[in-house]
């Protein structure tokens, strides 16, 4: 790539990350257009673009561990399965069309996205409050949403914290704040399983580093702004991210 490519590509991966690490995700749906476009080819674009996602994940988890927001168990009944999953779908990536797996992954996100908007809004209309989560977390629905999501990403080259969000929230019963770092903390070995699974059909290490190092430091600054927002505000910034997440996915489907 050259001089304005690789600036260009930077800048972008700096501000996903930033919106990404605030909300407990690092959108590679949103990037990946940007990598398959400096890639040498789409199969190596997809390994580098799960790789850059896993290392922004990394980056963020460490300020979200520092402020004590990942639960380290959940995260240990979580992290296996998901990369596994990873595994799996990076081995057979090229054995199902990305157009089916795209627009479903997208759908999905945008009802997940609504869904959530439309829960806070009446909460805030109603003077009615979200019912608590976090004290009786359903670790057979952590298990169980890792694996397929993890399979799910390894197909397309993302590492969907997107899904695994909605489901840490909706089906597991963990509180906002901390679903954010445990997303993010499997989100880092679900990126290093997705490359493992992609080295043979090829990766962009060029394209991975110069991502990689422009995601970390809009990672870090994206996970300090976690903490400054009630959780209210958190849910309706996630619910907002993943209608634009939705819609992007959609949109790449050829």
């Amino acid at each position: 790539m050259d001089a304005l490519e690789l600036v260009l590509f930077c800048a972008w991966c700096f501000a996903v990350a930033v919106a990404g690490g605030a909300v407990g995700l690092v959108l590679g749906n949103i990037r990946l257009p940007a990598v398959l476009l400096v890639a040498s080819s789409p199969a190596a674009g997809a390994g580098a673009n799960i790789g850059i996602s896993g290392v922004a994940a990394l980056a963020a988890a460490a300020a979200h561990i520092r402020a004590g927001r990942i639960n380290w168990r959940l995260f240990a009944w979580m992290a296996p399965p998901s990369m596994v999953g990873a595994v799996a779908g990076g081995l057979v990536s090229g054995a199902i069309p990305d157009t089916a797996l795209l627009v479903v992954i997208g759908v999905t996100l945008l009802y997940f996205g609504v869904d959530l908007l439309r829960k806070e809004g009446r909460n805030a209309a109603t003077g009615a409050q979200r019912p608590a989560t976090g004290a009786s977390l359903d670790i057979r629905a952590a298990v169980v949403s890792g694996a397929l999501i993890g399979l799910l990403g390894g197909l397309v080259g993302l590492i969907l914290g997107a899904l695994r969000m909605p489901a840490l929230l909706r089906w597991v019963g963990e509180l906002p704040h901390r679903a954010v770092g445990t997303n993010l903390a499997v989100g880092f070995w679900v990126g290093v399983a997705g490359v493992a699974g992609h080295l043979p059909g090829g990766v962009d290490w060029t394209a991975l580093g110069a991502g990689a190092a422009a995601s970390v430091p809009g990672a870090l600054l994206g996970a300090r702004l976690t903490g400054r927002m009630s959780e209210r505000q958190l849910l309706r910034a996630i619910g907002a991210v993943l209608v634009v997440a939705g819609a992007a996915t959609v949109a790449q489907a050829p």
